[in-house]
């Protein structure tokens, strides 16, 4: 690897403040909602981006700490983590917001423990939470419904798959983390068996799945986000549902509506105790027009995009497990404002994404404004190259 990691130095932190946080990778919507919610609980929030123009950084309740890359640096962003530690007051609960960060703290529980506290499980379980594959696998043993997936070792594999379960399919990483970083996407779509032969050829370092697509669009994508504490008791659950992904089909939120679905809610739960799980997690599914059910299309063991509508909602996730990690926990949560929605509203080359009242701006928030401004900033310099 050519180069050296980017260096390891945080701002003073202010003269006064509540016990610490921890926030890894605030570049974009996910880290900033974390962080606000973070400092609106009181606590001193440290940070952590390796991209000095993370819109983060730019928040009245970060306290800045520019970092090696997870993702090309681990054991520097590890050491840079640990160093962080050793100057803390009293152990830091931990959030992470991608899976680079997450992974790499993950890998790395018992040297940073001490001076740590993680919302979620141990290295072996979330090794196994983190492979498509094995989510896969569990949700089948829980009777948690799935889309027809294989698992080809070849590309002849992959293509009897794909006429077994009819074009378009999709193919997709059972190890997202380097496929992500390499293809800049989640899957690819195959609507022929030459796009499905040059899909399996870019994934085949991934252990590449060949799944069904399950028809309809962004809008039956359904979540369940929660909190569960050290015993498995929920403290937090928030159920809403993706209207607009970018891009289409395989992509980020760009707009969320909160609706309670309790079928969504059961199912996840089940998941997520049937794997182990403790601590922060999305679970995500698809309401299958054919049948009406609803199919597992993945658990994230962290924060998700579009948490802030959950906290918009009585849910704040952040801060319910900041209270519970630091064992003062706070009365379990109660979702309210359903058909709220979220958005983040401007963003460069994709036109606006305005909803109808009430809604929750991802970036603009009247306590902070200083991301907005910067944001906004961005994307009229963008619209004008």
């Amino acid at each position: 690897m050519k180069g050296l990691p980017e260096p390891c130095e945080a701002d003073a932190p202010p003269a006064q403040g509540g016990p610490p946080a921890v926030v890894v990778d605030v570049g974009w919507v996910n880290g900033l909602a974390a962080i606000r919610s973070l400092g609106r609980a009181g606590a001193t929030v440290y940070a952590v981006d390796h991209r000095p123009w993370a819109l983060g950084f730019r928040s009245r309740y970060a306290t800045r700490l520019v970092s090696p890359d997870p993702a090309v640096y681990e054991d520097a962003f590890v050491a840079c983590l640990a160093k962080l530690g050793e100057t803390l007051e009293r152990a830091a609960p931990f959030f992470a917001t991608h899976d680079a960060g997450l992974n790499a703290a993950a890998r790395h529980q018992d040297e940073l423990a001490a001076n740590f506290l993680f919302p979620f499980p141990g290295r072996e379980t979330m090794e196994r939470i983190q492979n498509k594959r094995t989510q896969l696998e569990a949700a089948e043993a829980a009777g948690v419904d799935i889309p027809g997936t294989g698992h080809p070792r070849t590309a002849g594999d992959a293509r009897a798959l794909a006429r077994e379960l009819g074009f378009p399919v999709l193919v997709k990483p059972a190890d997202p983390v380097g496929f992500k970083r390499v293809h800049k996407r989640q899957a690819f779509r195959c609507e022929s068996e030459a796009e499905l032969e040059k899909a399996f050829a870019k994934a085949e370092p991934y252990e590449p799945m060949v799944q069904e697509l399950i028809p309809g669009g962004d809008d039956e994508l359904y979540t369940l986000g929660s909190y569960l504490d050290a015993s498995g008791v929920p403290l937090g659950l928030f159920s809403g549902r993706k209207l607009r992904q970018t891009p289409p089909n395989v992509g980020t939120c760009r707009v969320g509506e909160a609706v309670w679905v309790q079928e969504v809610v059961d199912a996840g739960l089940r998941l997520l105790a049937a794997v182990g799980f403790r601590g922060l997690s999305q679970v995500e599914f698809k309401r299958d027009p054919r049948d009406g059910r609803f199919k597992l299309m993945e658990i994230n063991p962290r924060l998700f995009q579009w948490h802030g509508l959950a906290a918009a909602c009585g849910v704040d996730l952040p801060a319910i497990a900041y209270w519970d990690l630091l064992g003062s926990p706070r009365p379990a949560a109660t979702m309210n404002g359903g058909g709220r929605r979220w958005a983040i509203t401007f963003v460069a080359k994709e036109g606006l994404a305005l909803q109808r009242p009430p809604y929750v701006d991802a970036v603009l928030a009247l306590d902070d404004l200083r991301p907005a401004a910067v944001h906004a900033a961005r994307v009229l310099r963008s619209l004008v190259r």
